[in-house]
């Protein structure tokens, strides 16, 4: 399969595991037993059990008529906001709780931006009785501090990232610091299809949940497998990952990605990888960043927290550069205006991330007979304070 990493963790020219020594032992521990954990049929017995009676899976697939009506074409959502924590990260999370405890891992690490990964993960650790340690960015934890009491509640530790940007790539920069400070007890549990393989690979894996309930949802709703499109949001891009995994090879399904183009793609204030970034590393993985012409990572932009990520996973640089994905960037103020139409027609509030995929319409017009999926990745409950300023409600 053309759009999954090679057994080197490569998708085309990007991905692999650029780590230091120091780290080598622990990446190469998971990839050496990820695959063979994850088939075993005990592990997915576990695993499926979890996502069925503790994250309420499968999530529904739900027919937007007015949204639909609006746009003059066939919009189905894919509701991950339904998930148990309120995002897809959930199903994630459970897989790799479920690996540390197999791998012997007395000790959880994770960074988060928008708080749903801290959440998730938070969430399966007080569920399995292992110590969890949070990395989020000062400023994340400011604009999202709904989910920073909902990890405290669950008995994490949340420990703020100081330097930088204070943001997401700050949290895991800290986080990668732990891991090499504690390298035989700690398991990392990366948010998203970031970081070195086999991370996004196994979190592509685990999230592909979501693909594999749309082919089976949308032949019973409409006859076919296939969608026309499957939209999704991109900062890292979890969501994306598992809402493409079982179409990537499947070409006549459309695959578009929305990026976060902040206060304008060229305004300085931007996370729209695709359109501004370069080939470079970033915790581990080689991958399309945005960055200066002597390299240093550029301070990425955007309102929602989740997609304040200066790169994107090697599985999203791959779609991009090999023309598989089409890539649209969305602007804050398009991405806050679409979230509240879709409360309106809805009556769903989307998280501000997925907001973003909301308002590719106005840019991409689609058939009337067109069958487009947008994965809905998270409720908007943690971005209310957001949505109360921009709005002045």
């Amino acid at each position: 399969m053309k759009y999954q990493a090679d057994e080197n963790g490569y998708y085309g020219n990007f991905g692999g595991a650029f780590i230091p020594e120091m780290l080598y032992p622990n990446t190469e521990e998971l990839r050496l037993n990820y695959l063979n954990i994850m088939e075993d049929p005990s592990f997915e017995k576990e695993f499926h059990a979890l996502l069925k009676d503790y994250v309420g899976r499968p999530t529904p697939l739900y027919f937007a008529e007015r949204l639909s009506k609006k746009y003059n074409t066939r919009i189905y959502l894919k509701r991950e906001d339904l998930c148990h924590t309120g995002a897809h990260k959930v199903n994630n999370t459970i897989g790799q709780i479920l690996m540390a405890k197999r791998l012997g891992k007395d000790r959880i690490i994770a960074e988060t931006g928008a708080g749903q990964h801290g959440v998730a993960t938070a969430t399966v650790c007080a569920l399995m009785g292992i110590e969890c340690i949070v990395y989020m960015g000062e400023i994340d934890i400011a604009r999202q501090a709904p989910n920073v009491a909902r990890m405290k509640m669950l008995g994490a530790e949340v420990r703020p990232a100081l330097s930088g940007s204070r943001t997401l790539k700050d949290a895991t920069n800290e986080a990668i610091r732990d891991w090499i400070n504690n390298p035989v007890n700690t398991h990392y549990i990366i948010g998203s299809v970031v970081g070195p393989h086999p991370y996004p690979d196994m979190v592509a894996r685990f999230q592909s949940v979501v693909s594999k309930e749309i082919k089976s949802q949308l032949l019973e709703k409409e006859g076919r497998e296939n969608p026309d499109y499957v939209v999704a949001c991109v900062g890292g891009g979890s969501n994306a990952a598992g809402a493409y995994y079982h179409y990537l090879d499947e070409e006549e399904v459309g695959i578009i990605a929305v990026e976060a183009a902040g206060k304008g793609v060229h305004s300085g204030e931007s996370a729209a990888t695709s359109a501004l970034g370069k080939i470079g590393i970033i915790h581990g993985s080689k991958t399309l960043l945005m960055q200066t012409e002597d390299g240093q990572i550029t301070e990425p932009y955007s309102i929602s927290a989740g997609l304040d990520y200066p790169g994107v996973g090697p599985m999203h640089a791959h779609l991009y550069e090999s023309g598989r994905g089409e890539f649209i960037s969305i602007t804050d103020d398009e991405a806050m205006q679409a979230g509240r139409m879709v409360a309106e027609l809805e009556g769903i509030i989307p998280a501000i991330e997925t907001s973003h995929a909301f308002a590719i319409f106005n840019h991409r017009n689609f058939k009337p007979e067109d069958l487009v999926v947008i994965n809905l990745s998270g409720r908007g409950d943690k971005d209310l304070q957001t949505y109360i300023d921009y709005f002045k409600l």
